[in-house]
């Protein structure tokens, strides 16, 4: 990884960001190399998530998602891979600059990743029970009984029943929302300061999801940590988020609260969201799909990523990029040369 330097004033005296913080990002680039040219899979993104809090990342596939959780959980270095950012820090601990062994030490302990598919995810030749175990042998020094008496109360905890007997199941005795609540104990067993979910209700029926957005939230409220959720999924993050940064072909382009984004969306890719999806209210009305396809990141468009799909787009929109800047207070921003114009997400 590389720094690059910034203008922020996050207590550079004692290396540390302010207490109760979660994660912190400032300018996170990532380039991967590829046979046609450099592809920028991430363009300046900021984030900061504060302890007990819920950050939604919002977009389509491809957008940068999971390439920025995967970015701040450390898992990114290697050939084919250039990471440039200011700052990334979780929990006070610096992962830009960190040793490799010391940032792997911080998964698990102080930061974890809840994986959307948990069939792979886990090992299907152990038992629930082992896998839960070892991650106190591991990180805690526990006995063989102490890590079992460990992965019992887990399984409690996340909502398993009988979880005395099924500790000794396998993998594919569990169905797919038990296998999720069971990532969700492994990544909260040492009690981590953020939780990283990427898509952790993908392929679940609509009432197992509400159940795992529960789990996510009562642990969260009962651990105090900071969690990063991962969707494409408007209804996810009305259901979870107290604030939402949205994602297009690489950038941030619009955060705020959910009341905000779902209310009052200032970008024109946010309103195009909310109007692609399907109005219970009204089920004879038809989907309005969002025009055109995301950008091939080998090949930008020039201005606003956006305007080749954008109804708003003038000679601005299409030569210049527009910065992401604050509206109304810092918190409040979008990346819209039009922004204070506001977005009606109905029409």
């Amino acid at each position: 990884m590389a720094r690059r330097s910034t203008g922020t004033t996050a207590d550079a005296a004692t290396g540390h960001q302010p207490p109760g913080d979660a994660l912190r990002v400032r300018g996170l680039d990532v380039t991967f190399t590829t046979r046609r040219g450099d592809l920028p899979a991430v363009r300046g993104v900021d984030l900061d998530i504060a302890a007990g809090e819920v950050l939604v990342l919002l977009g389509e596939s491809g957008s940068g998602k999971s390439v920025t959780a995967r970015s701040v959980m450390g898992l990114l270095d290697g050939p084919g891979v250039r990471l440039d950012a200011a700052e990334i820090r979780v929990a006070g601990h610096d992962i830009v600059g960190g040793r490799p062994d010391d940032v792997r030490r911080l998964r698990g302990s102080t930061m974890s990743l809840v994986f959307q598919d948990a069939l792979s995810a886990l090992n299907p030749v152990l038992s629930i029970g082992d896998q839960l175990g070892e991650v106190y042998r591991l990180h805690r020094g526990a006995s063989r009984r102490q890590a079992r008496a460990e992965a019992v109360e887990l399984l409690r905890l996340v909502g398993i029943p009988a979880p005395d007997r099924r500790v000794r199941d396998f993998p594919h005795q569990f169905s797919g929302g038990m296998r999720q609540r069971i990532l969700i104990a492994m990544a909260v067993a040492l009690g981590p300061r953020l939780l990283i979910a990427d898509e952790p209700t993908t392929a679940l029926d609509v009432t197992v999801q509400a159940q795992i957005l529960d789990l996510i939230d009562r642990l969260r409220a009962e651990l105090g940590m900071g969690v990063l959720l991962i969707t494409h999924d408007l209804g996810v993050a009305a259901e979870l988020a107290d604030r939402v940064a949205v994602m297009y072909a690489g950038r941030i382009v619009e955060t705020g609260t959910v009341a905000e984004i779902l209310d009052a969306p200032a970008h024109p890719y946010t309103a195009a969201l909310l109007r692609s999806v399907p109005d219970l209210a009204d089920p004879g009305e038809p989907l309005r799909p969002i025009p055109g396809s995301p950008p091939n990141l080998l090949a930008l468009p020039t201005g606003c990523a956006f305007h080749p799909r954008c109804p708003r787009a003038d000679d601005t929109c299409r030569a210049t990029r527009p910065p992401r800047r604050p509206l109304a207070r810092a918190d409040r921003t979008a990346a819209c040369h039009h922004a204070e114009e506001g977005v009606d997400a109905t029409v």
